[in-house]
C-alpha cells in the first residue's frame, strides 16, 4: 500500500457530493487513493465506480442489490458488503486515512460516528450529522483526536478565512445563501409552486433533497446550525446574507472588525478539494473567476416571513437539546413527500413547526435519544401528512 497517498473512503459515492469527488480524486492520482466505495442503491453507478477506481471494498446498503454488485466485481479483488450496518463497519478500517461522508440526511450519523471512534479525520459534507448531533460529535471528534473538514461551500469558507487566525477569536460570521430560485417571492406566490420550478436552482449542481431545501431556506437554518458546532460559535454570532451570484461563500468578521471573505466560482469541486487536501492547496484546472463577467456583488437581508424554515432552525439551535434533530426528521419526512406531490410547498414548514412543538424536549440527549427522537418525530410528520 502506498503510505504517500491519502487513502480516502467515500460514504455516498454515487451522489453529487460523491461523483465530484472521484473527479478530484482521478485528477490528482499521486494524492489520492480510492479505498472504499458505498451506495444506498444505485448499484449500476457503483460497479462502473469501482471498476474504474478499484477500492479495497465496495458496500451497496440496499440488500437486494448485493448479488447484482458481488457478480459484477466476482472476477476482481474488491470486497463487496451489503447492508446499512456494513457502512458503520468498513469506515473502520485500518487502510483509511480520511473519510468523506456524503450521505444524505440522518443516515449519515452512524457512520460517521463509527469512523470518528476508529479516529479517522472526517470530510464531512453530510451536515445533518451534526445538525442533529453536534453536541455528540463534536465531543467524540474531540476524544479521539480528530478533524472535522467541511465540505460545504460555506463552511469550507469559514474554515479557509480562519487558517492564521487560530488565536483570534471570531467576532462574528455571515454564512452567504444564493436565495434560490424563489428569491424575492412571498407567501401569496410561493404556496402554488411545484417541485419541477424547486427543483431548478440558479447557481448549484446538486441532489434533489438538498436543491429543494435550498428552494426553501431550511438549507441555510440547517447550515446555520451546522456553523455553530463546527466553529463553536453563539447563535447571535451566526447571521445569514443573501448574496443572489454565490461568488462569496461566506464571511469572517474578527474583534477589530476587520473581515475576511473566500470567494470564487460556484464549483463544490474546489471544497471538496480543499477538505482532502487540507492542509495543501493543490494546483487545479478548475475555471477561474473573472470580475468582470460579475461587475456588481448585491447582498440582501433574508425573508424570514415567507421563509419561515429559517427562522425555525434558529429557534431549534436557540432551544438546544434534541429540538435540532426533531427539525431535521420532520424536515426529511416533508421534504420526501413534496418531491412525491403529497404536500404543498409552505405546507412544509407548518408541518416542521407543529412536530416541533409537539415532539417531547430533552435537554441533554444521548445517542439513543437522538435515535428515539428521529423515529418519533418523522411518525409524528408522516401524520400530520396524511
Amino acid at each position: 500500500m502506498n503510505k504517500t497517498k491519502k487513502h480516502i473512503a467515500i460514504l455516498g459515492s454515487t451522489g453529487s457530493i460523491g461523483t465530484q469527488a472521484l473527479d478530484v480524486i482521478e485528477a490528482n492520482q499521486d494524492l489520492f487513493e480510492v479505498e472504499v466505495l458505498t451506495a444506498n442503491s444505485n448499484s449500476e453507478l457503483l460497479i462502473q465506480q469501482a471498476l474504474k477506481y478499484t477500492p479495497n471494498a465496495v458496500v451497496i446498503a440496499n440488500e437486494n442489490k448485493y448479488n447484482e454488485v458481488r457478480d459484477a466485481l466476482g472476477s476482481s479483488d474488491i470486497k463487496v458488503y451489503a447492508g446499512v450496518e456494513s457502512l458503520s463497519q468498513v469506515v473502520e478500517m485500518d487502510t483509511i486515512d480520511v473519510v468523506l461522508t456524503a450521505l444524505v440526511g440522518y443516515s449519515g450519523l452512524k457512520p460517521t460516528i463509527s469512523a470518528i471512534k476508529a479516529k479517522k479525520n472526517i470530510a464531512l459534507a453530510n451536515k445533518e450529522t451534526l445538525v442533529v448531533a453536534g453536541s455528540l460529535i463534536t465531543a467524540l471528534a474531540k476524544e479521539n483526536g480528530v478533524n472535522i473538514y467541511p465540505v460545504d461551500s460555506e463552511h469550507s469558507a469559514i474554515f479557509q478565512c480562519l487558517v492564521g487566525e487560530f488565536h483570534n477569536p471570531i467576532e462574528k460570521i455571515y454564512l452567504t445563501a444564493s436565495g434560490g430560485p424563489f428569491r424575492g417571492w412571498k407567501k401569496d406566490k410561493l404556496i402554488s409552486v411545484s417541485k419541477q420550478q424547486a427543483l431548478k436552482h440558479p447557481n448549484w449542481e446538486m441532489g434533489a433533497k438538498i436543491t429543494i431545501d435550498s428552494a426553501s431556506l431550511m438549507n441555510k437554518g440547517l447550515e446555520v446550525i451546522e456553523a455553530k458546532w463546527l466553529f463553536s460559535l453563539k447563535e447571535e454570532q451566526i447571521d445569514v446574507i443573501i448574496h443572489p451570484q454565490s461568488i462569496i461563500h461566506s464571511i469572517v468578521q474578527f474583534e477589530d472588525g476587520s473581515m475576511k471573505s473566500q470567494m470564487g466560482l460556484p464549483d463544490m469541486k474546489l471544497p471538496i478539494q480543499y477538505a482532502l487536501s487540507h492542509p495543501q492547496r493543490i494546483k487545479s484546472k478548475f475555471p477561474r473567476f473573472d470580475f468582470m463577467e460579475y461587475p456588481s456583488l448585491t447582498f440582501e437581508k433574508p425573508d424570514f416571513e415567507s421563509f419561515k424554515n429559517l427562522s425555525l432552525a434558529y429557534k431549534a439551535m436557540s432551544k438546544g437539546g434534541n429540538m435540532a434533530c426533531v427539525l431535521n426528521a420532520a424536515n426529511e419526512v416533508v421534504v420526501d413527500a413534496f418531491l412525491k406531490d403529497k404536500i404543498g410547498f409552505l405546507e412544509m414548514s407548518d408541518v416542521i413547526e407543529n412536530c416541533m412543538e409537539k415532539s417531547t424536549f430533552v435537554a441533554v440527549p444521548t445517542y439513543d435519544d437522538f435515535v428515539s427522537t428521529n423515529e418519533q418525530s418523522r411518525m409524528l410528520a408522516n401524520e400530520l401528512i396524511k
